[in-house]
């Protein structure tokens, strides 16, 4: 019996409960064929005779009769085997917590998880503003959006997309200050950047523009305040541009600018990729960052 194919038995008691082939067929959206290869498969399997096959229809026998009500018990487990599996894979509920950088976390996020709420009621959201991989590695999060892949063995990665970056500047400064029309000009204007770091300083070097610390009249290591500073018209600074784009207050300058650009990774720890409820978040933050890199989100 453990070699018999759950197909025999579920055509089996089909044919017992309707009493005909073209009716089983129907149940079971087969074909008669079909269901007759199952039923002659199964006799030859038991050594019994399950039916008895006359005009009107099959009846079954003496063994029939006693191996229908096993075969009936075994049809009812199955169905609620695939019921809970089915039920266990569409309620997806509890908590998945997202670890991002700042600007992701406080500008990207919330428009894609509010999205996702409306899809996936029973999923609960926490977001961590960390740039910092190990959040994955102590479990302080089950997903990161990270803009370097990590290198971990324990973590499994997903590349998304490249996020381009421009230089931008709020409109009211802008209107203060004049738009700059060539790289050099950027040296008349005030700029925002980081504060310890001397990337900016470095990459405004490469594109022949030389600038010192006292260059930006603001400056920063916070991405939601470099950010912020930008939109209040503070001068000019580097941005996402699919985030410069869509807000009102910002416009893009020099936009010939050779800049990098951002690429964004979807991590989480090899000890819950299996999670349906986790893959579920996972595969919809994918989706939605792809857009937003592309400037649809």
């Amino acid at each position: 019996m453990a070699e018999i194919d759950w197909n025999l038995i579920k055509s089996f008691v089909a044919v017992a409960e309707t009493g005909s082939l073209s009716a089983a067929a129907r149940k079971l959206a087969a074909s008669q064929p079909t269901l007759g290869r199952h039923i002659a498969e199964l006799e030859q399997a038991l050594g019994v005779t399950l039916f008895r096959r006359g005009r009107s229809g099959y009846a079954l026998t003496e063994a029939g009769s006693v191996l229908f009500e096993r075969g009936r018990a075994v049809s009812e487990q199955a169905s609620a085997f695939s019921l809970l599996a089915l039920g266990s894979v569409e309620a997806i509920e509890g908590t998945v917590r997202i670890a991002a950088s700042e600007v992701v976390a406080a500008y990207v996020l919330p428009e894609i998880t509010a999205r996702l709420g409306v899809e996936e009621t029973g999923i609960e959201v926490e977001i961590v503003a960390s740039n910092q991989v190990e959040n994955l590695l102590r479990r302080d999060a089950d997903i990161a959006i990270r803009m370097v892949k990590p290198a971990q063995n324990e973590l499994v990665a997903r590349k998304v997309a490249d996020i381009p970056l421009c230089a931008c500047a709020a409109k009211s400064y802008l209107g203060r200050a004049g738009r700059p029309l060539e790289p050099a000009d950027l040296a008349g204007h005030a700029l925002i950047g980081f504060d310890r770091s001397d990337e900016m300083i470095r990459g405004f070097a490469g594109y022949g523009i030389p600038v010192s610390r006292s260059s930006f009249r603001l400056r920063t290591d916070n991405q939601i305040v470099l950010w912020e500073a930008v939109r209040a018209g503070n001068g000019i600074g580097l941005g996402q541009r699919p985030l410069a784009e869509r807000d009102p207050l910002v416009e893009i300058v020099l936009p010939q600018l050779p800049l990098p650009v951002l690429p964004v990774w979807l991590a989480m720890h090899r000890d819950v990729r299996s999670s349906v409820r986790i893959r579920r978040v996972a595969d919809f933050l994918y989706e939605e960052l792809k857009r937003y890199s592309a400037g649809a989100g």
